[in-house]
């Protein structure tokens, strides 16, 4: 149970009611994740917006294995169960994912480790940081959406596990070994 109790459906305003009613519609049921910003739909709507335009700065599958080392460094079991799961359907098998950055190659593996830094230590970071990529060929625009999209997920990840909202039931279905991998410090949401 959340610490901050989420707005129930008969409760919502207008503007919570349409999120709810988003969700719904495009998931067919209304997930923690969104439901933890039911009493503030503005703070979410902006989070899509900067998630969005984060997302079309680069490649998707880069964008989902920085998103996926910045969530398993913050041990956000929710944000990771998500990426690994996006990954899994969408990029390589459940095994592969479990197992990343093993199997990439030096850029993708850069990719990764950079998020991290991002997570760890960002002020810490320099310019030696970067040079791993550069040497795999990443520009800077591509080197700034691996950072962009760290510290995005820094937000989002440290919001639902501050808050106490745990990732939804359905992640249980999920390959048992990519599962397990990628649940942290919150479990997940008793069916």
């Amino acid at each position: 149970m959340p610490f901050i109790a989420a707005i129930p459906d008969e409760a919502a305003t207008e503007d919570t009611a349409a999120l709810y009613e988003e969700a719904r519609s495009s998931l067919g049921f209304v997930p923690n994740y969104v439901r933890a910003f039911g009493a503030a739909p503005a703070v979410y709507r902006a989070w899509q917006q900067l998630n969005g335009a984060i997302k079309a700065t680069g490649d998707l599958r880069r964008y989902e294995l920085a998103t996926l080392a910045a969530a398993r460094r913050l041990r956000s079991s929710y944000c990771s169960l998500q990426h690994g799961k996006v990954l899994a359907e969408q990029f390589y098998d459940a095994d592969t994912v479990r197992r990343l950055p093993a199997g990439l190659d030096e850029a993708d593996t850069a990719i990764m480790a950079l998020a991290e830094k991002v997570v760890d230590d960002a002020a810490a970071i320099g310019e030696a940081d970067f040079e791993p990529l550069r040497a795999a060929g990443l520009g800077d625009d591509e080197i700034a959406t691996v950072v962009y999209a760290a510290a995005a997920r820094c937000f989002f990840s440290k919001a639902l596990d501050a808050l106490g909202y745990l990732p939804d039931a359905s992640y249980a279905d999920l390959d048992p070994a990519l599962r397990e991998a990628h649940t942290y410090a919150r479990p997940i949401e008793k069916a």
